[in-house]
């Protein structure tokens, strides 16, 4: 697969080439998992440094094509700082930007439009207490009403609030975002949330009355989430997944 950049490995530091190794890994995994939407979706990584600098996809790429050299580096704006034959995606950022402006913890921010999630965006209750998995996203859920395709400045502090200090939104009628120190915690926590709303639907569709959990064991979950994963949060599954990507393909790499 051809790639619009030569190689970068040797033109960025160590630390901006694993992060762009990773950011490259979780646009394959999102389109090996079929979350992907075309190319209308993002996923922003903060590059360290004070200079709150963010990698990004080349607009009009498909997920199953970017690589770690392709990826753009922007400023909290939006700007390129790198060279790419491909344009970013301003409208798109204003989410991500909005979400780092005010989250030293955002390390990564993953935003899908699947039908499963649009699909849970739109009913009146949300995510509902029936499974394991909307435990973990119930203990840190929040939502934001649809205010149309998000490209406003204005939005931005309504879309802060209502985030507030939680790691999984909804966006009403429009689809999910998931918060992570870690692109490793990003991608975990939208596996759990996608995992939600599909089971959500799935139980809906049989008709039948739905038993939900006891609200207590809601409050006690972020323990339990520790010990499933060693206390190591995505850190602990990424290892695996970047085996499987590279068993499909590791091209990603380049």
């Amino acid at each position: 697969m051809s790639t619009p950049n030569p190689t970068l490995q040797n033109h960025v530091s160590p630390e901006e080439w694993q992060l762009r190794l990773d950011l490259a890994a979780a646009y394959r995994l999102v389109a090996l998992y079929g979350w992907s939407d075309l190319v209308f979706t993002h996923i922003s990584a903060r590059l360290p440094g004070p200079e709150h600098h963010f990698l990004i996809n080349p607009y009009g790429m498909m997920f199953d094509e970017i690589t770690a050299s392709s990826l753009v580096k922007v400023d909290q704006d939006c700007n390129k700082l790198s060279d790419s034959p491909f344009p970013v995606n301003p409208a798109g950022f204003t989410i991500h930007s909005a979400i780092h402006a005010v989250r030293e913890d955002a390390g990564c921010v993953l935003h899908t439009h699947t039908r499963a999630g649009v699909g849970v965006s739109a009913q009146r209750d949300g995510v509902l207490p029936i499974s394991q998995q909307s435990t973990f996203v119930l203990a840190s859920l929040a939502y934001h009403d649809y205010e149309g395709v998000a490209f406003r400045e204005d939005e931005k502090p309504r879309l802060q609030a209502d985030l507030g200090p939680n790691n999984f939104l909804m966006l009403r009628n429009h689809g999910l975002l998931t918060v992570g120190r870690t692109i490793a915690d990003a991608f975990l926590n939208m596996h759990i949330f996608e995992s939600t709303c599909q089971i959500q639907l799935a139980a809906q569709s049989g008709g039948a009355p739905l038993t939900e959990v006891n609200p207590q064991i809601v409050q006690g979950v972020a323990h339990a989430m520790k010990v499933q994963t060693g206390g190591m949060g995505g850190a602990f599954v990424w290892p695996a997944l970047i085996r499987k990507l590279d068993r499909t393909d590791t091209g990603w790499r380049a």
